[in-house]
C-alpha cells in the first residue's frame, strides 16, 4: 500500500468523522459533547483536511509514478463521497437546495457511467482540467457555507458560499457536457 492510497483511504475515513460532527444523531446533539457551533468549525477543518488530500494523493502518485489501479478506482469515489456527504448533510441542516446537489450528483452519475463503458474497452478517462476545477470549486462552497462565509461574512452580507456552489453547478454541467461530447461516440456504439 503506498502513500497515495493511504491518503485516499484516509479521506474515506475522515468522511464519517465530518458528518458525526456535523449533524445531530439526536435531540439536536453530536456524538461529540461539544456545542455545535465548535463542530461545524471543526468539521470544516476536517473537511479542508480531507479536500487537500485529494490534491495531495495525486501530486505524490504522479511525482512518484506510483499510479496504481486501486488508486484510479478509489480515488474518484472517495471525492464524490466527500463532497456528495456534504452536500447532503448542508441539506438536512437546511443550509441549501437540493437543487444545487441533484445537479451534481446527476453529472457524477453520468461521468462514471461513461467511465464505467470506457473501463470495459481498456480505456481509463482521466479527470480533466473542467472536472478537477468544478471538485476544487464544489469543496471551497462548502468549506464557506460551513463556515457561514467567514472571513467575508466580516464585511459583507453576499453569500459567497452559495455563490460558489452555483458557479460549481455551472462548472458540473459544463464539464459533464464536455464529457459527454468527448464520448459520445462511445455512448451510442
Amino acid at each position: 500500500m503506498n502513500l497515495p492510497n493511504k491518503l485516499t483511504i484516509f479521506r474515506v475515513f475522515l468522511v464519517p468523522v465530518f458528518l458525526l460532527l456535523l449533524l445531530p444523531l439526536y435531540n439536536g446533539r453530536t456524538l461529540f459533547p461539544i456545542p455545535p457551533e465548535t463542530g461545524r468549525i471543526i468539521a470544516a477543518v476536517i473537511f479542508v483536511i480531507a479536500s487537500f488530500t485529494d490534491y495531495l494523493d495525486g501530486v505524490i502518485a504522479r511525482k512518484q509514478n506510483i499510479v496504481t489501479t486501486f488508486g484510479k478506482f478509489l480515488d474518484p469515489i472517495a471525492d464524490k463521497l466527500l463532497v456528495i456527504s456534504a452536500l447532503m448533510a448542508l441539506i438536512q441542516l437546511d443550509e441549501i437546495s437540493a437543487w444545487p446537489a441533484v445537479i451534481i450528483i446527476a453529472r457524477e452519475f453520468i461521468v462514471t457511467g461513461i467511465r464505467v463503458i470506457a473501463a470495459g474497452e481498456g480505456v481509463v478517462i482521466s479527470a480533466s482540467g473542467k472536472g478537477k476545477a468544478k471538485t476544487f470549486v464544489q469543496m471551497l462552497a462548502v468549506f464557506f457555507i460551513l463556515l457561514r462565509d467567514f472571513p467575508f461574512s466580516l464585511f459583507t452580507g453576499i453569500p459567497v458560499g452559495h455563490c460558489l456552489l452555483w458557479l460549481s453547478v455551472i462548472l458540473t454541467v459544463y464539464s459533464g457536457y464536455d464529457y459527454l461530447k468527448a464520448n459520445w461516440n462511445r455512448i451510442k456504439s
